[in-house]
């Protein structure tokens, strides 16, 4: 018993969850790579000073998006949400740096773009709530959850940034 514990301890809380070293899962939907905005998107983050970790350009299967999406699964859209987010090629990352979480969901803007600022990914690029160009964890545990669906621990790149020093 005491074995399992520690067993599940050591998978919550990895090195590398904490400070600089928290991690993140960003998706730019489908709409986001048809209308080219990848590049942008990617720039922000390393504007930011977030380091990227893992990035791959890939056609979700129906099964890894109802995964994703379970916690919506009793929700009227979750059918057309995962037609959407399988009509097309996904980006996705996972990146690290100090708070990426909580500063990441802010620098999306809010899920309705209408509701999103100036200056955030959403506010910028977004009209319809549909299409709203972009996903990111919501919590460090929800990224653990998510980085764990979209990649394997061996795609996960371990990396030192020679910019820390001038942003940390």
């Amino acid at each position: 018993m005491i074995c399992f514990f520690l067993s599940l301890f050591a998978q919550v809380f990895q090195p590398g969850w904490t400070g600089v070293n928290e991690r993140t899962f960003i998706a730019i939907k489908p709409d986001g790579v048809q209308r080219k905005l990848v590049g942008e998107i990617v720039q922000r983050f390393e504007k930011k000073g977030f380091k990227l970790v893992a990035l791959k350009l890939v056609k979700a299967s129906e099964d890894l998006l109802q995964d994703h999406y379970w916690d919506l699964r009793s929700k009227p859209f979750f059918r057309g949400l995962i037609s959407y987010m399988s009509s097309g090629p996904v980006v996705a990352m996972v990146w690290q740096g100090l708070d990426v979480v909580k500063t990441a969901r802010k620098m999306l803007g809010e899920t309705n773009p209408a509701e999103s600022l100036p200056g955030t990914i959403r506010g910028d690029y977004c009209v319809d709530v549909g299409r709203n160009v972009i996903h990111g964890s919501d919590s460090v545990v929800s990224a653990q959850k998510e980085i764990s669906l979209w990649f394997r621990q061996k795609e996960l790149q371990h990396w030192e940034s020679s910019s820390n020093p001038w942003i940390y």
